[in-house]
């Protein structure tokens, strides 16, 4: 049963509106500084569809599922995607080199502070150039964003952020050495395969709880979520870089380094901000991840989304590239001083509680 029931007035409410409208209208603004920031360096700006086959293959990410009516009353399920990633790439195998997209997705099981079910990510892709050089187009923008709303400072949740200085780049492996005091590499083989047991090991060694059902996965979030995320963005922006392969499913891995892979967060005030990949494009490696994924969705919550063939097609034929996801409403809040999610975005999703 749902019930309608509000805790707060409604956002519509010309009072709540009024509270809310400067920051939305710094949105505005941020978006429209993005946008010509990107055309100034030849991108193209895209336009890529909700409705897709597959939402995506984490197995952490939600999505919400529909379905196509036929003529003939057949019913074919769709998905609202949870990011235009798989479009993009499919862009870049026809032959586009360098575009950009603001696309609303939607992610199910979200509601929060940081959180909202149907949101607007920031995607930019480039065609034959290293990730270090998303690493500075988001250094850039960070600082485009504070400019444009006119803060020298971003603070959030106890923590302030100069975002005109330049930021500290941690691997994910010096990370857990300088927060939990853990050897992470060790528990990650050549060929990216990695011990559980071995790594339960070292969180007990330093003092953090592990249960027997834990995978090497749940383990290393709780590493992130308890010891490292905390730390991250305090008095200058943080990008952890080189995540293990394990946990990198559309990254390729480091040339020095197959533990590893080519992908990056980036942090501010404790928040992730982006999530960056130098592309993986062999299909046959990315279907066997995708395929590990969903597995490992249906072992945690009995369900599983199907693979998008046409992606796996045109990974084929796709260019090396790096893109990064930019969570483009997370941004503007901590450039704005907003303190929710919700209060940069035009027209909320109505909550509703489950009763």
């Amino acid at each position: 049963m749902i019930d309608s029931r509000r805790s707060s007035p409604p956002w519509w409410r010309a009072s709540v509106h009024a509270d809310r409208r400067p920051f939305l209208i710094g949105r505005n603004r941020i978006q429209a500084a993005f946008r010509a920031h990107f055309a100034g360096q030849d991108f193209i700006e895209v336009d890529t569809a909700t409705l897709q086959v597959s939402p995506g293959n984490e197995a952490h990410l939600h999505a919400f599922r529909t379905e196509a009516i036929g003529h003939d009353g057949s019913a074919v399920p769709l998905y609202l995607h949870t990011s235009p990633e798989f479009a993009c790439k499919k862009l870049l195998a026809a032959g586009e080199m360098k575009i950009s997209c603001f696309a609303h997705v939607y992610r199910n099981r979200e509601r929060g502070p940081l959180h909202h079910p149907e949101f607007t990510m920031l995607e930019w892709y480039r065609v034959g150039e290293g990730y270090e050089q998303l690493m500075r187009d988001c250094t850039d923008l960070i600082a485009l964003a504070a400019r444009t709303a006119g803060t020298r400072q971003f603070a959030y949740g106890g923590k302030t952020v100069d975002p005109f200085v330049a930021p500290e780049r941690i691997s994910v492996a010096e990370a857990f050495s300088r927060y939990a005091g853990i050897d992470l590499l060790a528990t990650i083989a050549v060929d990216g395969s990695t011990d559980r047991d071995a790594l339960a090991r070292e969180l007990e060694d330093a003092g953090i709880k592990t249960a027997v059902d834990d995978t090497w996965a749940d383990l290393f979030s709780r590493v992130i979520v308890e010891k490292v995320e905390p730390n991250l963005g305090d008095g200058r922006v943080t990008i952890l870089d080189r995540y293990p392969v394990a946990e990198a499913a559309l990254a390729r891995p480091c040339a020095n380094d197959p533990r590893v892979a080519e992908r990056f967060e980036v942090y501010a005030c404790g928040v992730e901000l982006a999530n960056a990949f130098g592309e993986l494009t062999d299909p046959a490696e990315q279907r066997r991840r995708f395929e590990a994924e969903m597995v490992e969705k249906n072992r945690v919550y009995g369900e599983t989304y199907p693979l998008d063939e046409d992606f796996l097609e045109a990974l084929a034929s796709m260019p090396d590239a790096s893109g990064i996801a930019l969570g483009f409403d997370r941004l503007v809040m901590l450039a704005t001083g907003a303190l929710r999610i919700d209060q940069v975005i035009w027209a909320p999703v109505a909550e509703t509680h489950l009763g």
